[in-house]
């Protein structure tokens, strides 16, 4: 705020203190001017003279004290449009001192006035203080409300949810003139809670009276205010809500209340993630960032959507020195101009360079001697790699074995490989790449004894690039169709910052050649994700946009597995968080193998996935025909 804009301020709030000292004068001379009257039965000529006198006598006396101890309880400082519980406290403890300093002046003055005379004073007093602060809140609340009934066009609002961060929303929305909205009714299952008011807007009904009560009050705006919910109960009231073709936002989560942040600017639009009904994962971030803080740590593909947010994680951790290894240089471009905004102190490094590229590798490795090793780069896009499979070898296979040939050689003490569910019994190119991705991390593994090798696997990131969801949201923009391959088609889900979590966490965790695999909870059908995005965009599926089944593409399986039957399973620290043992095999014969990958792929041979076939037992490219 500028210099000249606070001395403004300040000459605003002198005034209005100024005005309302003048009106706690009045409700002083009048409180007890109606005291004695009323201890009259209101006859002013029946009151004796000396008692007039009395009261003339002492009203400068009451007046100053007053004044001088509401000055001193904060009464002239309060933003009285926003009057509360806390006010009337105030208030309260202005009044009990009140108490004691009017004893002390009737006992100096040796006032001879009716007992009556300064209780009934007293009290009037008290009540005419507080309504005449309290009044303004509610004259402004019934302006706003009469303001907002009387146009036409404005969001109707249902909060679900009766609880405090109901409350502090629809404060916001009555008392500001900012929103052009009006709040008609809440929902909450509690029932006890049904036919009462909450800050003059009426509870009525559970989750089961949503639709009903959209279409009595003309609801065009839904938020869900209920931070504390569980992941399940989220997800049910939503798919409700959903149904109504209303806008819906949801209050971001739990700590924003305990922190007193829940405010209408606070709001997100709910997402397909919200119905995904599983509860976010956990992991000890303490742990995790003092395992990477102080450390050289570096992400390839550092500038892909998991690999960005890796970084970003890191970031928060202070490492000595984040590296951030792309080909693609506006990637790489976006998130380093990102942290060197947030992060101006953070010592980063950006380097354009492919895994492909063997003395690239090595001169970085060498010159950084990173610590942690983050790989995230990898093609990933299944149909794209079936019709490239030499591509998908190059990159992903050959080029992990590239850098983490590197890394072992430059003594990285850790070295994580982002990997997938694909990978479990493939029918596509990219998901065998990627299994042989993590038998080479196994095999490193157990020939450098001072480096840690690790794989994560899994399920689709939502919002990751070229992931289903941008791709829906782009067809319903578009005024559809929205294409789904198939109506039974089923996957695996979680959130980019969940991944990224659960990478860090196996950095932590990581002995050596275990292959992380994340409870998913149940899966998800991509039809029914479709669909509900649909609704949430406000539109109805296959009325206002079309949903159509093209057929599976090629390599694409009904469903994706995140464990093989011989990979066994153990629990860590994390109860979502679980480790496939790692799988016995020829080290020596996975090597000639890895040459003949090698040199097939750079000679461009047509049937390089007959050859991966032969080494990775469960990829049988054969089924995609039959599905």
């Amino acid at each position: 705020m500028s210099v000249k804009k606070q001395k403004g301020s300040n000459v605003l709030w002198v005034h209005r203190a100024i005005l309302i000292m003048f009106v706690d004068a009045l409700s002083v001379m009048i409180s007890y001017f109606l005291a004695l009257l009323l201890r009259f039965d209101f006859v002013f000529s029946r009151i004796p003279v000396n008692y007039l006198e009395g009261y003339l006598w002492s009203m400068p006396y009451w007046i100053l004290s007053t004044i001088v101890i509401f000055y001193i309880c904060r009464l002239y400082h309060s933003i009285w449009r926003l009057a509360s519980v806390a006010e009337l406290r105030m208030i309260i403890t202005a009044y009990l001192i009140i108490m004691v300093v009017d004893v002390a002046g009737m006992l100096f003055m040796h006032l001879r006035m009716p007992r009556s005379y300064y209780f009934m004073g007293y009290v009037l007093c008290f009540c005419m203080t507080a309504g005449t602060r309290f009044s303004y809140r509610l004259l402004r609340s019934y302006t706003n409300r009469k303001r907002q009934e009387g146009k036409d066009e404005q969001d109707r609002i249902m909060i679900i949810g009766g609880g405090e961060a109901g409350q502090i929303l629809i404060k916001e929305l009555i008392n500001s003139s900012r929103f052009h909205t009006k709040v008609c009714c809440v929902i909450d299952d509690n029932p006890n809670k049904r036919g009462r008011v909450l800050e003059g807007i009426p509870i009525v009904g559970d989750r089961n009276d949503i639709l009903e009560m959209v279409e009595k009050y003309e609801v065009n705006h839904i938020i869900y205010a209920i931070p504390t919910s569980s992941a399940k109960t989220r997800k049910e009231i939503l798919n409700i809500c959903k149904e109504t073709k209303c806008r819906l936002q949801t209050v971001p989560g739990v700590y924003q209340l305990l922190n007193g942040e829940v405010s209408v600017s606070t709001l997100k639009n709910v997402e397909i993630q919200d119905l995904l009904g599983r509860e976010q994962i956990k992991v000890n971030n303490e742990e995790i960032l003092n395992a990477i803080g102080d450390k050289i740590v570096l992400v390839t593909g550092g500038g892909g959507s998991i690999g960005s947010e890796l970084c970003r994680q890191i970031a928060t951790s202070n490492p000595k020195q984040l590296i951030i290894f792309d080909m693609y240089e506006n990637n790489a471009y976006d998130i380093q101009q990102e942290l060197i905004r947030k992060y101006p102190d953070l010592n980063l490094v950006t380097l354009i360079g492919s895994v492909r590229n063997t003395n690239r590798l090595a001169w970085l490795m060498q010159t950084y001697k990173p610590d942690i090793v983050f790989h995230a780069a990898a093609h990933k896009h299944v149909p794209l790699m079936e019709d490239s499979p030499n591509e998908a070898i190059k990159n992903n296979v050959l080029g992990t074995y590239k850098t983490a040939t590197a890394a072992a050689r430059a003594g990285v003490k850790k070295f994580v490989l982002i990997s997938t569910d694909k990978a479990v019994n493939p029918t596509n190119i990219m998901g065998a790449s990627k299994r042989l991705c993590e038998m080479v991390i196994q095999m490193m593994n157990r020939e450098y004894k001072d480096t840690t090798f690790v794989a994560v696997r899994f399920g689709n990131v939502l919002g990751s690039n070229g992931s289903v969801i941008p791709l829906f949201k782009k067809q319903i923009a578009d005024g559809g169709p929205v294409t789904v391959t198939h109506k039974d088609i089923i996957r695996f889900f979680m959130t980019i910052p969940e991944a990224v979590s659960l990478v860090l966490q196996a950095a932590y965790y990581a002995k050596g050649g275990e292959i992380f695999i994340l409870d998913m909870g149940e899966p998800v059908k991509i039809d029914d994700m479709a669909r509900n995005l649909i609704k949430l965009s406000g539109y109805t599926p296959d009325v206002d946009i079309m949903v159509e089944y093209t057929g599976l593409r090629p390599g694409e399986k009904l469903y994706e597995e995140l464990l093989m039957s011989e990979e066994g399973l153990e629990s860590t620290e994390n109860s979502l968080i679980h480790i496939g043992k790692p799988i016995e095999m020829d080290d020596e014969w996975f090597r000639v193998k890895l040459r003949q990958l090698d040199e097939a792929s750079y000679r461009e041979e047509g049937n390089m996935k007959e050859i991966v076939s032969e080494i990775v037992s469960t990829y049988r490219p054969e089924e995609q025909k039959l599905l």
